[in-house]
């Protein structure tokens, strides 16, 4: 492959001796980041020439020197890449930033570009993954199943709070129509659920599963809202306190893509005044001092959290919904293949 001794002001390396090793420090490792990328790089890319830092901590300005003397940084959801992030991974030699995610408004990319960094990222993957696991957050707050399980375990075999409701025939509001949002809505169609979507920009397949509407009569008419859409100025706290008021009573609203789509002190208001029935939640407003660390033996300080869950009508994960098999190998192998065509100063596809 191409060496990085030497880089081009657009960020691709200029082509030198074929031993060349490009270092690369990912930031926000898990042990899973470990294994897959691990298990990709020996399978797919045994030539490239890829060395692997991995950190647990995230990137911010204060964990930017871990990437001295790297080619290139790998970076997750909660990493943070402002201007002054960015122009000091660019001052430690960095030309290269590669998200393990579909998301980027954590990137300023205006910065970026004007330093002449490569960006890419995973543009979609696995997007069943996301959308069945909005399916089992579906499935077990409505029939209750995760306080059935905690009751039969204490041999408590009473059905008095656990009536949910046959989700067959109910309206079900899909809230961006791309990859993810289509399986959703197909899953919902194939659970007989009339499906209603609503997108500024909407995919025409979206038609074999249900009718594109406005956002406000899918917020009235819906049984279940389901969030599929990405954090842009326009949609950021999508749900506000005028969306709740539009919902029906009992209403699930279900959010897997990006916590700040939602206002979190108007979900927490419409909870306790009833105007929410449930809500279920894979990501939150600020979840990157929270999610992904075990903090079982810390006293959480975050209050909103705190209240959210203290509500029997309320289910949240820790941001789980792309973590399968398939999904982190998918993810894996995308971005070996974002770093290669850097590395050898190919177009990509995935570059932002």
């Amino acid at each position: 492959m191409a060496s990085l001794t030497g880089r081009s002001k657009l960020g691709a390396p200029s082509a030198c001796r074929e031993s060349a090793v490009m270092r690369i420090t990912f930031y926000s490792a898990q042990p899973y980041d470990r294994r897959f990328f691990d298990e990709v790089r020996e399978r797919h890319f045994a030539d490239a020439g890829f060395e692997f830092i991995f950190q647990e901590t995230s990137l911010d300005a204060g964990t930017v020197a871990l990437a001295d003397g790297s080619d290139a940084v790998c970076v997750f959801v909660n990493d943070r890449l402002d201007s002054e992030v960015i122009e000091a991974l660019a001052a430690q030699g960095v030309r290269a930033i590669v998200l393990r995610c579909a998301g980027f408004n954590n990137v300023d990319l205006a910065v970026t570009q004007r330093l002449g960094l490569f960006v890419a990222r995973v543009p979609a993957y696995s997007p069943e993954a996301v959308a069945e696991h909005a399916l089992a957050m579906i499935m077990t707050l409505n029939r209750k199943t995760h306080r059935a399980f905690n009751r039969v375990r204490e041999g408590n075999f009473a059905l008095d709070g656990l009536l949910g409701r046959t989700l067959y025939g109910k309206t079900a509001g899909v809230v961006g129509t791309g990859r993810i949002g289509l399986c959703m809505a197909r899953i919902f169609q194939g659970l007989g659920c009339q499906v209603l979507g609503y997108d500024p920009f909407p995919s025409a397949a979206f038609a074999a599963f249900g009718r594109m509407v406005s956002l406000d009569e899918l917020l009235a008419d819906a049984d279940i809202v389901s969030l599929h859409c990405p954090l842009t100025e326009q949609t950021h706290h999508l749900i506000d306190r005028q969306a709740l008021a539009l919902m029906k009573p009992d209403a699930m609203l279900v959010n897997t893509s990006r916590g700040a789509l939602i206002d979190t002190p108007a979900v927490i208001e419409a909870l306790k005044s009833r105007q929410l029935g449930a809500l279920a939640i894979d990501v939150y407003e600020q979840e990157s001092e929270l999610f992904f660390r075990d903090h079982s033996a810390e006293i959480i300080t975050d209050d909103v959290f705190a209240r959210l869950t203290s509500f029997p009508n309320v289910l949240i994960t820790g941001h789980q919904g792309f973590f399968t098999v398939e999904a982190l190998r998918e993810i894996a192998e995308v971005t070996c293949g974002n770093l290669q065509a850097f590395a050898n100063g190919r177009e990509c596809a995935n570059r932002l």
